[in-house]
């Protein structure tokens, strides 16, 4: 085991995050339709994937501005990974359930990601 750690690693909204992208990510792979629609898949990963990589990239920058910036674009890769998966879940592809689940973790990394940019905003 390495003694190797990043900043980024300490926020609890990217550590959300990630579990976000991994919970997308199982539920991609269980897709209930019979047409895969390969770009729409490999547009969701990558907005999913998006949102912590845009919180890690931030944090090591060297401005509070140019985080904030990036914790936007976060935000941004939220909503679209939103977007995606009320269409998935408008075409039967996804179960209610999990439909649920992925909004309500999606509405509680959206308040972090918030918080988090008034935080540093306020302290600028």
């Amino acid at each position: 085991m390495t003694n190797i750690h990043f900043a980024f690693e300490d926020l609890e909204v990217w550590k959300k995050s990630i579990t976000f992208a991994v919970a997308v990510i199982n539920m991609i792979e269980e897709l209930q339709t019979e047409r895969k629609h390969f770009r729409l898949i490999e547009q969701i990963e990558s907005s999913v994937t998006s949102i912590a990589m845009n919180i890690a990239e931030g944090k090591g920058r060297y401005s509070k501005k140019e985080y904030v910036q990036f914790l936007y674009y976060s935000r941004g890769s939220l909503n679209e990974t939103i977007t995606l998966i009320e269409i998935f879940k408008q075409k039967d592809w996804i179960k209610a359930d999990t439909y649920y689940t992925l909004r309500h973790d999606g509405d509680e990394i959206g308040k972090m990601l918030s918080s988090l940019i008034s935080s540093i905003k306020n302290s600028i």
